[in-house]
């Protein structure tokens, strides 16, 4: 009788917590993939270049603010204009609105324009999984403690050999294992 109420208290807390934490589940598994391969893609921005030339002369003159403004004419928007600075004799480096950037040869007028652009989805995604806020924290905290309880509710809700005993026992120690196999192994 004890083992039949701790399978329906297993199911109902299972399927409640389950339907409860979908959204978030798949706020981290998103962002978890897209961080996983951070080393193959940006997975917040995307980034498109764009080459120009000018004949502006760009040195570090008086009124080299205005010069820059009459590039940004030219290729982008003076109003994107944040600041600027020469990371060396032959460079210009000019910082835009929205974390684009410009880097020009001052010597040849050669240059590079970087756009960043959010990616959709993943950009908010991965801005929650980072805990933004204390409040969010307490949140992911809910969810982690939701996660051992769905684990654990997922020992007892199925009997026989389905179950802990059976199938589920295997799959449950292959879960254990495999994490301890990769720890041993790379570390």
């Amino acid at each position: 009788m004890k083992m039949k109420v701790l399978r329906k208290w297993s199911r109902i807390l299972h399927r409640d917590i389950g339907y409860f934490f979908i959204g978030t589940t798949l706020i981290y598994a998103i962002s978890g993939i897209a961080l996983n391969h951070m080393s193959d893609w940006n997975p917040n921005y995307s980034v498109e270049l764009k080459n120009f030339n000018t004949n502006l002369k760009l040195n570090n003159s008086l009124d080299i603010k205005e010069t820059i403004l009459l590039l940004l004419d030219d290729i982008d928007n003076r109003n994107n204009y944040k600041k600027h600075y020469y990371p060396n004799n032959n460079r210009l480096k000019i910082f835009l609105k929205g974390g684009s950037s410009i880097v020009v040869n001052i010597r040849n007028g050669k240059g590079t324009v970087e756009y960043l652009k959010k990616r959709p989805l993943f950009f908010e995604t991965n801005y929650l999984h980072y805990n933004p806020n204390r409040i969010w924290t307490w949140f992911s905290d809910a969810f982690a403690v939701a996660l051992i309880l769905f684990s654990i509710t997922s020992l007892f809700m199925v009997k026989g050999k389905k179950g802990i005993f059976g199938r589920g026992g295997i799959y449950t120690i292959l879960g254990f294992v495999i994490p301890i196999l990769f720890l041993i192994l790379y570390i």
